[in-house]
Formats: C-alpha cells, sequence, structure tokens
C-alpha cells in the first residue's frame, strides 16, 4: 500500500505510535507534523531539555502516561478536521504536563508556493492578474 493512500489520521496515528517511547520521557513539548500533497513527510518532537530538569537539578522520573498519550492522539486527530483547503504545510501540537492533567493545543501553518499558482493560472488561459493594478 502505497503512504499516500493512507488518510492523514491514519498516518498521525502511525507517528505518535512512532513517538509513544519518547513522549512516555517528555513531560513537555511540540510534536509536528510536516505534511505535502496530504501526507506526513517529516515528524518528530521538539522539546528544550532543560526545562525537563526540576529545580532539584533531577529529571523528572516520567513523561506522558499510556492513557495520556492516548488522549493526546486523539485531540490530535479529532484536530484534523479543522484543516480546510490546503494540502502542504506543518501541524504543531504543543503539550504539557501541568498537575497530572495533559494539556495540548493544535497550531496549522498552511504552505503555498507561487509558482504553483504560476502553473495553475497558465493551465486555465486566464488572464486574471495580467492588466490589474498589481502588475506595475
Amino acid at each position: 500500500m502505497n503512504l499516500e493512500q493512507i488518510s492523514l489520521a491514519r498516518q498521525t496515528d502511525m507517528a505518535f505510535k512512532e513517538l509513544g517511547e519518547e513522549l512516555g520521557t517528555l513531560t513537555s513539548g511540540t510534536l509536528f507534523l510536516q505534511i505535502r500533497n496530504n501526507t506526513i513527510g517529516k515528524f518528530g518532537i521538539r522539546h528544550n531539555p532543560i526545562d525537563c530538569i526540576e529545580s532539584t537539578g533531577s529529571r523528572p522520573s516520567k513523561g506522558l502516561d499510556a492513557s495520556q498519550q492516548r488522549a493526546f492522539r486523539n485531540m490530535a486527530i479529532e484536530a484534523l478536521n479543522f484543516k480546510k483547503g490546503w494540502t502542504h504545510g506543518e501541524i504543531c501540537f504543543d503539550f504539557t504536563i501541568r498537575q497530572q492533567m495533559l494539556i495540548a493545543s493544535a497550531q496549522f501553518e498552511s504552505h503555498y508556493n507561487m509558482a504553483n499558482v504560476m502553473i495553475r493560472m497558465n493551465q486555465r488561459n486566464t488572464n486574471v492578474y495580467v492588466g490589474s493594478n498589481l502588475d506595475s
């Protein structure tokens, strides 16, 4: 099966499973998914390891437990419903544990390429942009 035939939700699930061990060691960070043609290419977690050190100088004992990881994954998959009209970009899921509760948010970043806009314009044989005030 080709990766392009797998839904973005299923790809997101696969990324979370791949990152499960790492999530189990972190109490905060940003999980990112880089998307091209509605396919996840690169994914991973950004975190600041210094933030993981408590004021005593020791590392916290653990990160996200199994139920927190499930809740995080479900939130991320549900958040995909807000992705509209773009096929290239990045989705970042910020997470932190506060008082044993998972707090998470999502940020969408769409990417467009002017060369693709020009190609589509030429393929349609329109002069939408030609002759407008933007040409001067």
